[in-house]
């Protein structure tokens, strides 16, 4: 299967074109592991409901 763009809803690795998450998530993983709260807060269609879905990989 080739990669498409998407615009209609998260994007799916391996079958979307995308960024990786990680790249712009390091301080909001920091608050996370902190317990602090935060806001996720973007115009459209920049990624905000794949970060939200995205899981830090297990080591």
């Amino acid at each position: 299967m080739s990669l498409s763009f998407n615009t209609a809803g998260p994007c799916i690795p391996g079958e979307h074109y995308m960024l990786p998450p990680e790249r712009r998530l390091g301080r909001v993983l920091r608050l996370i592991e902190d317990r602090k709260y935060f806001t996720l807060h973007a115009g459209r269609q920049t990624g905000k409901t794949t970060s939200a879905r995205w899981r830090r990989p297990l080591h």
